[in-house]
């Protein structure tokens, strides 16, 4: 009996798929289930398939539905499925989007097969996969008993933290709190050091383990 993990690829870009899905299929215990060309092709796909997939590589940019959509549909119709996004995009804002509505993790296309052996690792072991996006104190405070935010952080220091979470600029930031883009930075680094966290994407990641965002 094949115990290896099933991995689905749903990116639009066929070369590349192709040379995914061969270096995959030599990882040790991993094995390529299908791939899709979009969203719709992968939930058609999917219901064809009796056996659950344990990771869903998505990339972002495609056509008749989108990777966003296709997390979207994931989380709402299979949420217990594990997606990683894969794509080009670095955008904070993208990176953002993605963790706040479910990925698991999410890596660019330029990594090393190495790399991508390491997060399809982590993930299915620890449930999620962050790279040098989020420091090393903000993963280990996922598995750490959760404190309450507001014996740690000022009023508006929690309402700079929910801001951050939406996709505004730093400027629109500081424009909706009525205050400078230098008082901002400041607000910025004070919960970098308070909080041991190096990126706004760790900033994110912790105001949902807190609760302090949905």
């Amino acid at each position: 009996m094949n115990m290896d993990h099933k991995i689905v690829i749903v990116d639009d870009h066929h070369l590349f798929t192709k040379a995914l899905e061969d270096m995959i299929n030599n990882f040790e215990g991993y094995e390529v289930s299908f791939c899709a060309e979009n969203g719709k092709d992968f939930i058609d796909k999917l219901s064809k398939h009796k056996q659950k997939p344990d990771v869903i590589l998505l990339d972002l940019n495609m056509p008749i539905m989108n990777g966003f959509e296709t997390l979207s549909w994931i989380k709402a119709k299979k949420p217990d499925l594990k997606v990683l996004i894969l794509s080009m995009n670095d955008e904070e804002s993208n990176v953002i989007r993605a963790v706040r509505e479910g990925a698991n993790g999410y890596l660019l296309k330029n990594t090393t097969p190495s790399g991508l052996k390491l997060a399809l690792d982590h993930l299915l072991i620890n449930g999620f996969y962050h790279n040098e996006l989020v420091s090393t104190a903000l993963l280990n405070s996922v598995n750490a008993k959760p404190q309450k935010p507001h014996e740690e952080l000022k009023d508006q220091e929690i309402r700079f933290l929910k801001l951050v979470c939406t996709e505004m600029t730093y400027r629109e930031i500081a424009d909706e709190m009525c205050l400078s883009p230098k008082t901002i930075d400041g607000y910025r680094q004070v919960l970098f050091d308070k909080l041991n966290i190096k990126s706004r994407v760790g900033l994110v990641l912790y105001a949902m383990h807190q609760k302090i965002v949905d």
